[in-house]
């Protein structure tokens, strides 16, 4: 990776990425990888500060209305006995860190900051952790509605603030176990890790065929595991839709919650597939190209699709949106909400 100042300007910098290829083999170090490198022109204009602009601030006003609508839940001890507000909750956190960490390695990969094999290291394994919670997190979130639904008898057995709990340290626990493998591993193998500089990319880790085969196959394996998990309490709970004992009310609230947990596990393909997208466009020869739909890979499918969990799962529900309504600051009708938690 170079620097180098092109035509006398200081804010036009050319950029040598390397992209990691699959022709790792098991016992190599990065000195026996097959890549390809891609020189990139990249000017700090008008239109790129433009562009960096609108997506830090999609990122910001994201994780304001998630804090306000944290601050909300929070704010109601009612919500934090109920499971799947604490299960809702706990998503609008990790989507917050998530978005957090992803600005600012955006920052840095447009102002071309180098940071140390660890630090960046850090950054990849809190960012790659996180995407793998919410998956797990929507497939808890169809469970309990399962259980409302279907086994209504025992829900308020099943479904208590403790196991809740408990079942969110199980979601951290098995997603980091990865990552924290390949840090381990990079910290063993490689004997730069603590003190060389690298361009941050999860890619730029991977020091094995291993570790890319074990990050796709973890991915695939979650994937079609909370996509059957989900599948059936959709149809689980459509059966009960139309049981004649059931709270057809009730039973129908929670297969429309259902539908929409399929609809955002599809958003969450769509973010597992960015970093594949990435590379398929660095491939594509036009440098031009390859800036603009980096750009629009990261706005649509890491910022618009975070954006869109507090509209699918907070202001539809009838009992958080008067409490977000009220904590807005723009609000200037303070009304209090009597929480009705159904």
């Amino acid at each position: 990776m170079v620097w180098a100042v092109c035509n006398l300007n200081p804010t036009c910098i050319t950029i040598q990425l390397t992209v990691l290829s699959m022709a790792l083999t098991n016992e190599t170090s990065q000195d026996n990888f097959l890549g390809y490198e891609q020189m990139i022109i990249f000017t700090m204009n008008e239109r790129t500060i433009v562009k960096m602009t609108v997506a830090i601030l999609l990122a910001v006003l994201l994780m304001y209305i998630n804090c306000v609508m944290i601050f909300s839940m929070t704010s109601r001890a009612t919500f934090m006995e109920t499971s799947r507000y604490i299960l809702f909750t706990h998503m609008l956190v990790n989507d917050s860190m998530q978005m957090l960490v992803s600005c600012l390695l955006y920052v840095f990969a447009l102002v071309y900051l180098r940071l140390v094999k660890v630090v960046c290291g850090l950054f990849v394994m809190f960012s790659c952790g996180m995407s793998r919670v919410t998956p797990l997190n929507l497939a808890v979130m169809s469970l309990e509605r399962y259980a409302a639904i279907c086994l209504p008898l025992r829900h308020s057995e099943i479904a208590t603030p403790k196991r809740t709990g408990i079942a969110i340290a199980v979601i951290w626990f098995i997603t980091f176990i990865n990552p924290i493998i390949d840090m381990l591993y990079s910290t063993e193998k490689d004997a730069g890790f603590f003190v060389t500089p690298i361009f941050c990319t999860q890619q730029k880790l991977f020091i094995a065929l291993w570790q890319m085969k074990m990050f796709e196959g973890i991915n695939a394996f979650w994937f079609v595991a909370v996509s059957l998990i989900i599948i059936y309490t959709y149809i689980a709970i459509s059966v009960a839709a139309l049981s004649a004992s059931s709270d057809r009310i009730k039973a129908s609230k929670a297969h429309r919650t259902v539908l929409l947990h399929m609809v955002q596990l599809g958003l969450c393909l769509c973010s597992l597939l960015y970093a594949p997208i990435e590379n398929a466009l660095a491939s594509a020869g036009s440098t031009a190209l390859f800036v603009n739909l980096r750009y629009m890979n990261f706005l649509f499918l890491i910022i618009i699709q975070k954006c869109l969990t507090p509209l699918i799962y907070g202001l539809r529900d009838d009992a958080i949106r008067p409490l977000f309504l009220q904590h807005l600051p723009c609000n200037t009708r303070k009304i209090k909400h009597a929480v009705m938690v159904k």
